[in-house]
């Protein structure tokens, strides 16, 4: 199957106005879209809509209405002019676990039906309830995957909003990077950095996975608001928080340079 596991780290380091590094842990699932009916059948650990150690559902993602994610990613994919009906969409993102999730960035590699990679979706949610998407078409096969756009969501609380992402990304295969510089005109402002290695889908994993991290949401959320406590004990101070963008997706008509 296309879905599996994938455990590392996440590393975010602040470069200015003030000195700020951050590292934690981990554990993700790859979804291919089409199979998670049949993984919530065939995994004791893992549900689709049902409580259980790990779980699924669209409510947590893009409009949040329970739609299907495949449509809702198709009818962005058609409105943006990318040729990537009917392909393969894998979402990389933190699964629920005993119910409870929050995932500060998503990921949905979009291919096409020759199975060539077409887009990358990212999906946003900041700590105040609220979630944008951005789709960057793929123009290129060189790897690693570079593309950029302008920041458009308002997420962290010390952070303006004229800025630009820049994305280095590595697709899933044994392993899966991705790396995000945020800056400025006067340049880099942080560095994230997400480096996973792939684990097969099975109940033992998830198993162990779920002893290692029985309370992942709240270990994310907690750690956001931990190091927001300490950015602030540094002197950096909360910015307006404007209104988010009128549409649920921003589409930038390119994926940056090469």
């Amino acid at each position: 199957m296309n879905s599996a596991i994938y455990a590392g780290s996440v590393v975010h380091t602040r470069v200015r106005p003030v000195r700020h590094r951050l590292r934690h842990r981990i554990f993700s699932l790859l979804l291919d879209l089409d199979e998670i009916p049949e993984l919530s059948a065939r995994l004791r650990w893992f549900s689709e809509d049902r409580f259980n150690f790990f779980g699924f559902s669209a409510r947590d993602h893009l409009a949040g209405d329970g739609r299907a994610l495949r449509l809702q990613v198709e009818v962005a994919l058609l409105a943006a002019g990318i040729d990537a009906i009917g392909g393969r969409i894998l979402l990389l993102a933190m699964p629920r676990v005993l119910g409870m999730v929050f995932n500060p960035l998503s990921l949905y590699w979009c291919y096409d039906t020759a199975g060539r990679l077409r887009a990358v979706l990212y999906e946003v949610n900041n700590t105040f309830g609220q979630r944008h998407s951005y789709l960057l078409p793929v123009d290129r096969d060189a790897q690693p995957l570079r593309q950029e756009c302008a920041k458009a969501f308002y997420v962290s609380p010390f952070m303006d909003m004229a800025m630009r992402y820049r994305f280095r990304l590595r697709p899933p295969g044994e392993r899966v990077a991705i790396a995000i510089d945020v800056a400025d005109d006067a340049g880099t402002v942080l560095n994230a950095a997400l480096a996973a290695r792939r684990e097969a889908l099975t109940d033992a994993a998830l198993l162990a996975g779920f002893l290692r991290h029985p309370l992942l949401a709240a270990q994310v959320l907690g750690a956001i608001h931990w190091e927001a406590v300490k950015l602030w004990r540094k002197g950096m101070r909360v910015r307006p928080r404007p209104t988010p963008p009128d549409s649920p997706f921003s589409m930038p008509t390119h994926s940056g340079p090469a």
